[in-house]
């Protein structure tokens, strides 16, 4: 279950991650540490309620991300580029197209460009749906960030390109 900001856990404290630094002998900055602590506990918790959020309309946050793709690209594309540009595997790509096609949303045909390869494509039915919970989904995102002011929010976008430039050192070798 989803917890409310009245009732969330505390998130770790700056003397939590000094406490921890310590303990291990070492030299990093106790406040850099809680800031990606606190950002990487926050993402699971928006991650959460995304998932129920788009549960909502009867869609995954990867099968809404997917439609909208095609949406914003003329409704058509290969597999792999939807894999590229969702930063996910083909193999991903595929289990969220079965689903999708399996309720008429998308379809998949030959592609025009390549005899051996499908693209997907947008069918009406899925732009209906992405029609259709527009205003719900706009109005909720607008409200997610609704504590911030504009100043805040441009603040907040470049601070978070910076963070996201920063993902490779959690996941290179």
């Amino acid at each position: 279950m989803i917890q409310n900001s009245e009732t969330a856990p505390v998130a770790p404290t700056l003397e939590q991650a000094r406490r921890q630094i310590d303990r291990y002998g070492l030299t990093a900055d106790p406040q850099a540490v809680l800031v990606a602590a606190r950002l990487m506990a926050a993402g699971a918790r928006v991650g959460q309620a995304g998932e129920v959020h788009f549960g909502r309309f009867g869609l995954s946050t990867g099968r809404y991300r997917l439609l909208a793709d095609l949406e914003d690209h003329g409704g058509e594309k290969s597999p792999s580029q939807l894999a590229a540009s969702l930063g996910v595997s083909r193999a991903t790509v595929t289990g969220l197209v079965d689903g999708l096609a399996r309720e008429g949303l998308v379809a998949r045909r030959p592609s025009a460009e390549d005899g051996r390869g499908n693209v997907v494509i947008l069918t009406a039915r899925g732009a209906d749906k992405l029609r259709d919970l527009a205003p719900e989904h706009f109005a909720r995102m607008q409200a997610l960030v609704g504590g911030l002011t504009t100043e805040e929010r441009t603040t907040f976008l470049d601070l978070l390109g910076r963070v996201v430039a920063g993902i490779d050192a959690l996941t290179e070798d």
